[in-house]
């Protein structure tokens, strides 16, 4: 089991930018997919949206067409971290993001259920301060 904890999500102006942090313990993200995924607030019953995702084995990179061109991913070998830039940020980019290690490796690992429950972080807000 890896222990992932996001962070730098808070408030923006629209077309402003953030970059989200996800640090992982416990085990190397190597041998992992690690994906970003949101969730817009008041919908938790609803699935988690697949943002971006990288497999740390070969570096592949998949985006939503909704951020496409907007956000990008990238992995920090030495600190066994991923990170998400987003920018140009929009009102309909407010959610909380999550970030995940999975064995997905294909652009599969832009869908939720390809990870365990147990491979998830706690979330960071990102809102849209207009």
């Amino acid at each position: 089991q890896v222990q992932l904890v996001e962070s730098g999500g808070g408030w923006v102006q629209p077309g402003g930018s953030l970059r989200l942090s996800c640090a992982a313990s416990g085990h190397s993200l190597d041998n992992y997919a690690v994906g970003w995924f949101r969730q817009a607030p008041g919908n938790e019953r609803a699935a988690r949206e697949g943002v971006s995702c990288i497999i740390r084995r070969d570096g592949r990179t998949y985006y939503a067409d909704s951020v496409g061109g907007r956000f990008t991913i990238s992995r920090d070998d030495d600190h066994n971290a991923v990170y998400l830039q987003m920018d140009d940020l929009r009102q309909q980019d407010t959610a909380v993001y999550y970030c995940a290690a999975g064995g997905a490796t294909s652009i599969n690992c832009l869908v939720e259920r390809y990870y365990a429950e147990d491979n998830w972080g706690k979330g960071t807000l990102v809102t849209d301060s207009s």
